[in-house]
């Protein structure tokens, strides 16, 4: 039952963050976002530090660090495969791999056996995510090969993190999760850097626009400041309800079984559409409806099994 409850409360917490980075990619660029949120991340674990403690191993800090690696591809892939779409099945499909890779690895690798009402539960919960992270699109086309292979390659880098991190040790506490936020702070920040070096070097090489296109690149980049601490003030509240939700995704998985962490973990979308219906008043389309009364009656299952 911990496990359960656990898991769904991160996944809700950490689709919470996606909706605070999404706003602040707005303004900010989708890598810039994540990188300051990933610092605003590792400095919230730091201080978590004293309170839930943690053994330092080198193993560890290994899988940890693994998980950061892992993580940075699985969002690079996430973030390109949306960008081609449609999203309405590219981003359920992604979900559907992240819960479903880490998922076969614990009950084939790790040989998790589940009841009756855990088989149940967790087929219920694959539905769930599939109808939660449907996303409504019109005029949606047929996804193109590159834009499948690319969510499936982020799915399998979510349940690859997943993986990661539930081999390191009760006792390390959230030692595994700082290793994480290092990693990934600085492989994203890098990323930023050369994504900016290459863009400057593009623009120098284009040719001159002239004075009136000058004048309107001054205006851009003169932007409002108060949107821009907002934004950065966005980002941040970013990093720490996402360090939050892998802190309780990190406990889920230590206290039961990795599938059923998994398979509720991947329903991450549902506090994204519920802040988005609260916050920005846009409407839950009825599969997604169904699809989160489907994730409370799964969670309901397994707690039970």
């Amino acid at each position: 039952m911990l496990t359960a409850v656990l898991s769904l409360s991160g996944a809700i917490v950490y689709g919470a963050a996606d909706f605070l980075g999404g706003l602040a990619a707005r303004r900010l660029g989708a890598l810039l976002a994540t990188a300051i949120a990933s610092v605003a991340g590792l400095v919230t674990m730091l201080a978590a530090l004293p309170v839930l403690g943690g053994a330092w191993t080198v193993a560890d800090l290994g899988w940890g660090a693994l998980s950061g690696v892992i993580g940075a591809v699985a969002i690079a892939l996430l973030y390109a495969c949306l960008a081609i779409g449609p999203m309405s099945i590219l981003s359920p499909l992604t979900a559907l791999m992240s819960a479903v890779t880490p998922m076969l690895w614990g009950t084939l690798v790790g040989a998790e056996r589940f009841g009756p009402l855990g088989v149940w539960g967790i087929g219920v919960a694959l539905v769930a995510v599939v109808l939660v992270g449907f996303v409504p699109e019109r005029g949606a086309v047929r996804p193109s090969a590159r834009g499948l292979l690319l969510a499936i390659g982020s799915g399998l880098a979510i349940g690859g993190y997943y993986i990661a991190i539930s081999h390191t040790a009760d006792a390390s506490g959230v030692v595994p999760l700082v290793a994480n936020r290092v990693v990934s702070a600085t492989v994203l920040f890098a990323a930023f850097g050369a994504v900016t070096v290459f863009a400057a070097v593009r623009a120098r090489s284009a040719p001159d626009p002239g004075a009136a296109a000058g004048a309107g690149s001054s205006r851009g980049a003169a932007r409002d400041r108060g949107a821009l601490r907002t934004a950065l003030a966005l980002a941040l509240a970013c990093g720490v309800v996402d360090a939050t939700a892998n802190v309780l995704l990190l406990l889920g998985i230590r206290a039961g079984d990795l599938a059923v962490a998994a398979v509720l973990g991947a329903m991450y979308p549902a506090g994204t559409i519920l802040l988005a219906a609260i916050v920005l008043r846009e409407r839950i389309a009825p599969v997604q409806w169904a699809g989160l009364a489907l994730a409370l009656a799964a969670a309901g299952l397994l707690a039970l099994a």
